[in-house]
């Protein structure tokens, strides 16, 4: 039986349908919010998964083109890989779910999301995460929700609950906060240089926003929601956890003293080899693992929580040493390399032309995108061997977060017609790799030459908890206290505000206080570190890279675009062969010509003037003879324009032969006399000759006099002024 549910979200209606599609899934739902909806489900394994630590929940996003009236645009007119939109709302979802799970669960548990409509007002990833709760919900899949999750943007000075996605080209935020019954789970957002002050209020907003979906979430559970299973809780034996506390004694807490990562993990895993040696007799590898983990994970915390210090000594608001360099490699466009502690980041920058844009096939109002961000980590970042694939959610995650904090501060295409890539290879990790991403792109773009409006750096936060409200917020997180710790928050913004930012947390929910001091102390280390970066580089270079693309701007009449691009673009293709430049032509005639040698673009140039030039009556050009004929000759005036030269206007005197005169290849002066009924068009060098015998001294030049110059007549130095064979 179908039942719909309905509440009322910034004046639309948000309804849950249950019971009419996927009944075999443990929970389904479809959501629709305008003309948007999302079928959710969600399933889980009968048997656990043996042999993981971890939580095994997959979340799929899928993008079905069909959704917005679209085939795709690929070979074989169907969805391959999942968008990097449908991977980074998979990513969403499964941030937002993940801290809600007991974390004991070892049943397979898949959350799958089809888009079937979409209106291109309302986002489809709202529907997707609210109808993930939903599913998981009325399932029997045990699940500390509801939640529900809603957009924020700021337009005009006020904050507006989920803008439609044209609103939101005018917004100064795009906040998207997933929230439960009591606490924020989970925040991302883009920003334009907003304050602190007004992000928490619209992350208040959108946790208040949030409980009447939540509402109705609780109500389908009343109604419709399954028994949940029971998850069998791992107990750590008492006898093994006391041997393993009097074995690890005071050893642990040297181990954790020790600076370097590297040195660190090797200590550990030789401290749980001799461990573990002392312990197989009595119990098995995987409790005597499970035991390990446990009291390494205690004693993490509880150093932290003790001190009030990192684990390398530091004070909880001071960041490792910073280290800056700009044009390390001498042949690409710009380069930056970034190292904060034991993380380094090289960031390539590459300029091309605006017809290198990248094209979307997705279901957003985006048709193309001109700037790029692709953060690679290989294996050796980590010093481990692992096999080089395609690139992971992880990766698309990073790179997408890196590339909204950035960017804001971007000229906009009018200002510099370039497609801008950039490209951050992670050279060594430990902690907060994305974050090291965004200060070395900006060093980049800044050696590159690229006109930013203002530098961005970026800096991961984390938090520690303990009992009756005590807490720790630590600046600059390394890896460990990432693992171990409670949260992981990415701020990125400029001297001004923020531009991005991730909340990741493993709590079931964050305190408002938590979220203020952590913002107040990301800015401080913001301010800190666009300090340093500034020694080695304040403002953008003044000249482009000599191997980066020169752009040349020049606008043509808009009905001479076809003449521009040919029949099946065959016109701009010769030329583009012919000059080995860029060009791209806009609809409104701009015409943007692309090339590392200037004397190539001018080439072009001069030919797309040629192209888009009217023959004026009376004009004199230099042209080139392409065909004879016993009654006159051939001559292009213009590219893709010929004229008649009659056999009695080539000279003035008679000419028995056109070949007496002129051949194939000559360049000869003429001009424009007339045209005829059909528009063809009448030459004459007989014209030039007379026209140039009124000038005392002046001589007509061309091939086809021997000895004479070509391209030009002159006359004498003070008698007038020079001509070539430009109309004027």
């Amino acid at each position: 039986m179908s039942d719909v549910f309905e509440r009322s979200v910034a004046g639309r209606v948000l309804s849950i349908q249950v019971g009419k599609f996927a009944q075999q899934a443990n929970g389904a739902v479809a959501v629709q919010y305008g003309n948007t909806i999302v079928l959710v489900t969600a399933c889980a394994s009968s048997e656990p998964r043996e042999g993981i630590d971890f939580v095994p929940l997959t979340v799929d996003y899928e993008e079905k083109l069909y959704a917005a009236g679209k085939i795709p645009g690929s070979f074989i007119r169907r969805e391959g890989r999942p968008t990097e939109e449908a991977v980074i709302t998979s990513r969403l979802i499964d941030r937002s779910l993940r801290p809600l799970f007991p974390k004991e669960l070892r049943h397979d548990v898949q959350v799958v999301a089809i888009v079937l409509s979409v209106d291109q007002e309302n986002d489809p990833d709202i529907c997707a995460l609210v109808g993930a709760s939903a599913a998981l919900t009325l399932s029997d899949i045990p699940f500390f929700g509801p939640i529900s999750a809603i957009h924020v943007g700021y337009i005009d000075d006020t904050l507006v609950v989920n803008p439609t996605l044209p609103q939101m080209e005018d917004s100064l935020l795009d906040l998207i906060v997933a929230s439960s019954k009591e606490d924020v789970i989970m925040v991302e957002a883009g920003a334009k240089e907003i304050s602190e002050e007004i992000l928490l209020e619209a992350i208040k907003l959108g946790h208040e926003v949030n409980q009447e979906v939540i509402k109705l979430q609780e109500e389908l559970q009343r109604i419709y929601g399954k028994a949940k299973v029971e998850v069998e809780h791992k107990e750590l034996a008492p006898q093994l956890s006391s041997q393993i506390a009097s074995l690890l004694g005071e050893k642990l807490s040297q181990v954790l003293e020790e600076p370097e990562k590297l040195q660190r993990e090797k200590a550990l895993a030789s401290l749980k080899e001799e461990t573990g040696e002392k312990l197989l007799d009595s119990f098995s590898e995987d409790e005597i693992n499970f035991a390990f983990e446990t009291q390494l994970r205690a004693a993490v915390r509880e150093k932290i929580l003790q001190t009030r210090r990192h684990l390398d000594g530091r004070q909880a608001k001071e960041i490792r040493p910073i280290s800056c360099e700009v044009g390390i490699l001498p042949r690409t466009h710009g380069s930056g390399l970034f190292a904060r502690g034991e993380t380094q980041v090289l960031t390539i920058t590459t300029l091309g032309s605006t017809r290198q844009e990248q094209l979307l096939d997705g279901l957003g109002l985006e048709e193309t995108k001109r700037f790029m961000h692709h953060y690679n980590f290989p294996p050796f970042s980590t010093g481990e061997v692992k096999r080089i694939g395609t690139t992971g959610r992880r990766e698309i995650g990073h790179g997408a977060l890196v590339e909204r904090a950035i960017a804001t501060v971007l000229p906009s295409e009018d200002d510099f017609p370039y497609t801008i890539r950039l490209v951050s290879e992670v050279l060594s990790s430990h902690g907060s790799t994305s974050m090291a991403s965004a200060c070395a792109s900006i060093l980049s773009l800044m050696d590159a030459g690229v006109p930013i409006k203002a530098p961005v750096a970026g800096i991961a936060m984390g938090l520690l908890t303990g009992k009756d409200g005590h807490y720790v917020v630590l600046t600059d997180i390394v890896g460990m206290e990432d693992a171990y710790g409670d949260m992981d928050f990415k701020v990125a913004g400029t001297a001004r505000g923020l531009t991005a930012l991730q909340l990741d947390i493993k709590l079931q929910g964050i305190d408002y206080d938590v979220l203020a001091e952590a913002l107040s102390q990301a800015r401080e280390a913001r301010l800190e570190i666009l300090r340093k970066m500034s020694l080695t580089i304040n403002a953008s270079r003044p000249e482009l890279s000599p191997y980066a693309p020169r752009m040349y701007e020049m606008t043509i009449d808009q009905s001479k675009i076809g003449s521009v691009i040919g029949p099946g673009g065959k016109v701009i293709r010769s030329i583009i062969d012919e000059t080995k430049t860029t060009i791209d032509i806009k609809n409104d005639g701009t015409v943007i010509v692309g090339s590392p040698n200037e004397e190539a673009a001018q080439k072009a140039i001069k030919i797309i003037e040629g192209l888009t030039r009217e023959v004026e009556q009376g004009e004199v050009y230099t042209g080139k003879v392409t065909r004879l004929f016993n009654f006159g000759a051939m001559v292009e005036i213009l590219p893709g324009k010929e004229g008649l030269v009659h056999i009695s206007e080539l000279a003035n005197y008679h000419v028995p032969r056109v070949e007496d005169v002129v051949k194939v290849g000559d360049e000869v002066m003429v001009k424009v006399i007339g045209t005829d009924n059909s528009g063809r068009i009448n030459l004459s060098r007989k014209a030039v000759f007379e026209g140039l015998s009124r000038v005392p001294g002046a001589q007509v030049k061309d091939s086809s006099a021997p000895g004479h110059p070509r391209n030009k007549f002159v006359h004498p130095r003070g008698r007038g002024e020079q001509h070539d064979n430009r109309s004027k």
